[in-house]
């Protein structure tokens, strides 16, 4: 049987799986997230880890389940149409496409304000036009980057913990797991966290490209996810046992500032550039997640017919990944990376809410609807407990696609 024109090819086994959501993952969150989580949470923030945690655990459950039943191109978007019906597959696809553009963006204006601040939106473009030029070459290639760009961002972060955890400024007095900055504080940093944790998606995203999708995919998204965490475990433990809770809410670049105040400061050079990196790994693995979520809706017509090309050479979306880089090239010379990155999380959060829906109609036995309801359930607490600024721009942008939708709709009805 002859593999079709239009369908990709099946070349990721396990291990490529994983390093692709560790790339996504393990990125430029851990080291920009903490400082703002810290300064909601207090205290708290290890309890914000844990349920940042809990949550991610249980959609990356949820999407291991449905991936392993639809293992195409597209995660919760092919999900929420075959289990809930075309248009909560549609909010899904819609919610991902644009939360992930604007992530996309974020990590690439993390890339520019770590390698060169005053020109951090020139490099910001160069960075998305670079690796939009490696998606576009198959993506073999992205995960053989990948895998380099891991290799490096864990090197600088066991560095981290290292010089941390072996500093006489250390203190384990420091790890106070109370909750100064309140239950809401708590959650916010919760969900300030589980930006950071979101990049599992990206391997249900890949379905149509991976070996044996049935069994390769529930391995690899909990096994990424696992050891994500104990990254960010351990990262924010010796970060906190140098600042405290106080100095680490105040940290500008918080695992620099760390390791200048454990007496290294000749290692924030080391930790900048290991920034910039990790910002250039999640970004590439963003640019391959959300190009292949255009692919599935250009499918389905509810994004435009031509960008559901693939190339005949490199059997990849060529024109989505040329879409979605022109996007985000453009996004990145104009926005703000704080704006982004709070948009961008409740646009993920929303598309999780539709995953653990779709995943709750998979069996009907009470044990096997807990985790898709506690997984809905979070999602949904931590978007409405994000800044309410994140609330009501994302709000109103998916406000936006359902109109589209409608009007889509009453148009192909007529």
């Amino acid at each position: 049987m002859t593999q079709s024109d239009s369908e990709l090819r099946r070349t990721l086994g396990v291990g490529d799986a994983v390093i692709i959501g560790l790339g996504s993952m393990v990125g430029a969150g851990i080291f920009a997230a903490l400082g703002p989580a810290a300064a909601a949470a207090g205290s708290g923030l290890l309890v914000g880890l844990a349920v940042a945690a809990v949550v991610a655990y249980c959609n990356a459950m949820s999407s291991a389940r449905l991936a392993a039943r639809y293992p195409a191109s597209g995660g919760t978007y092919v999900y929420g149409r075959e289990r809930l019906g075309e248009f909560w597959g549609y909010l899904a696809g819609w919610s991902f496409v644009v939360g992930k553009t604007a992530s996309c963006a974020a990590m690439a204006l993390t890339v520019g304000t770590y390698v060169w601040p005053e020109q951090a939106h020139a490099v910001a473009v160069a960075a998305v036009v670079a690796l939009t030029a490696v998606n576009y070459g198959g993506v073999q290639k992205s995960a053989w980057l990948t895998r380099s760009i891991v290799a490096v961002v864990l090197a600088v972060l066991a560095l981290v913990v290292v010089t941390c955890l072996g500093s006489e400024a250390s203190d384990a007095g420091r790890l106070d797991i109370g909750a100064s900055g309140g239950a809401g504080g708590v959650l916010q940093a919760a969900g300030l966290l589980f930006f950071a944790f979101a990049g599992y998606a990206r391997i249900a995203t890949l379905g149509e490209e991976v070996r044996d999708p049935a069994r390769t995919i529930p391995r690899a998204i909990p096994l990424a996810l696992g050891i994500a965490l104990a990254v960010y475990a351990c990262v924010a433990v010796a970060v906190l046992s140098v600042l405290g809770s106080e100095g680490l809410g105040q940290a500008g670049a918080p695992l620099a500032d760390a390791v200048r105040s454990a007496g290294v400061p000749e290692l924030v050079p080391v930790v900048r550039v290991g920034a910039a990196v990790a910002a250039l790994g999640s970004l590439l693995a963003l640019i391959l997640g959300v190009s292949r979520t255009t692919l599935a809706m250009a499918r389905d017509r509810h994004l435009p017919g031509a960008l559901s090309a693939v190339h005949p050479r490199f059997q990849v979306p060529h024109r989505a990944e040329l879409a979605v880089g022109v996007v985000v090239a453009a996004l990145a010379a104009t926005v703000d990376v704080r704006g982004a990155i709070g948009f961008s999380s409740f646009g993920v959060l929303a598309y999780y809410a539709v995953a653990n829906a779709s995943a709750w109609t998979l069996d009907t036995a009470p044990a096997r609807r807990v985790v898709p309801a506690v997984g809905l359930l979070g999602c949904v607490v931590l978007a409405f407990s994000l800044p309410g600024t994140s609330v009501v721009a994302g709000a109103g942008v998916l406000t936006v696609g359902v109109v589209a939708y409608g009007i889509r709709r009453r148009t192909a009805e007529r």
